[in-house]
């Protein structure tokens, strides 16, 4: 039984950024894998937005501590608006600076068929339309969106080179296309327009007088509360977390149960239920095969899914910390922490 999913030993292509590579890429993201490109920022670690397991890979491949929200990358603001919603304000900045080093924070379309694992099961959603041929060309063939953090480890320095990528990444991913060096060599910058005012949530290659002007008026301050939300890991911030850090159900989670008591549904891991479990109210199971990329996967939709089934309290199976299960028990850990007005 498998509770560690990272592995090593995949066979990582560098293929030069030719036709024959935007093929091969598109093929790749098509079928759930994990895609290292070029963008104008740095290197991004490409996955289909709508595929949960490829999102979990990535989080896997990278060794993401936490399931934070991922930016979704676009061809252009038409598709933008088939994820999200943007108001007047974001709709200046997308046509003064997109395609471009510019990343949205907008209300998320629940239609828009990207994974809850994405936006870490928020209603909010990150995104942005890069500024480079080799990326837009992947994007326009794939015609689904596809999320980029940076191509590195999680704390390691972001990459600006196909070399970089290959250091860091080597036999964890599928393909690395090589693009060249990236012409701004920092990330995004970010700024979430779910308000009256945009705020800037992380300084990034796009200045902050650029922006103002634009929009004809400064930036809102940032807040002592949207602050602590800006994440230090700074190709995945928190930003959609600005209304809310973490998926919250409504109903109560028991974390680390080992029975199921009488009313409660049951989120399940693995292949046995424990006691009381065919009672449960109702039942899904984060992976029956106990696969930690499989439960990532499925993670925020079950919870979803259980919160709507009308139960007061979900028991939650205990989920092995190693590998992802560690992001796995962090997000149940936040989501059934005491809230005001919750008992």
């Amino acid at each position: 039984m498998r509770t560690n999913a990272t592995r090593i030993d995949r066979a990582t292509r560098v293929m030069p950024a030719d036709a024959e590579a935007i093929d091969a890429a598109v093929r790749c993201l098509a079928a759930g894998g994990l895609v290292a490109l070029p963008t104008e920022t740095v290197y991004g670690l490409a996955a289909d937005a709508t595929n949960g397991r490829a999102i979990a890979r990535l989080y896997d491949a990278k060794g993401r501590p936490a399931f934070n929200p991922l930016i979704a990358h676009v061809t252009d603001v038409a598709a933008a608006r088939r994820l999200a919603c943007l108001d007047a304000a974001a709709e200046r900045l997308a046509a003064a600076f997109w395609p471009g080093p510019l990343t949205l924070v907008l209300p998320l379309d629940r239609g828009s068929g990207v994974s809850d694992l994405a936006t870490a099961g928020l209603d909010t959603i990150a995104v942005r339309v890069p500024d480079h041929p080799v990326a837009q060309r992947i994007l326009a063939m794939f015609g689904k969106p596809v999320v980029a953090p940076s191509a590195n480890r999680s704390g390691h320095l972001s990459p600006t080179t196909a070399a970089h990528v290959l250091a860091d990444l080597g036999g964890r991913i599928d393909l690395i296309v090589d693009g060249g060096r990236t012409a701004v060599g920092v990330e995004s910058t970010i700024v979430a327009c779910l308000g009256e005012h945009p705020l800037l949530l992380r300084p990034g290659g796009l200045p902050r007088d650029a922006i103002e002007r634009a929009l004809g008026a400064p930036l809102a301050p940032v807040s002592e509360p949207a602050a602590s939300l800006r994440a230090g890991d700074t190709e995945a911030p928190l930003a959609p977390g600005l209304l809310a850090s973490h998926y919250a159900p409504n109903a109560m989670l028991r974390l680390d149960a080992d029975e199921v008591r009488a009313g409660e549904a049951l989120l399940a891991f693995g292949p046995d239920l424990p006691h009381g479990g065919d009672q449960a109210t109702a039942r899904l199971n984060l992976s029956v095969g106990a696969d930690p990329v499989e439960a990532a996967a499925n993670l925020f939709s079950h919870l979803r899914t259980l919160d709507r089934s009308g139960a007061t309290i979900i028991a939650v199976m205990p989920v092995p910390h190693e590998g992802l299960g560690e992001a796995i028990n962090d997000r149940l850990a936040r989501a059934a922490a005491p809230r005001p007005g919750r008992g």
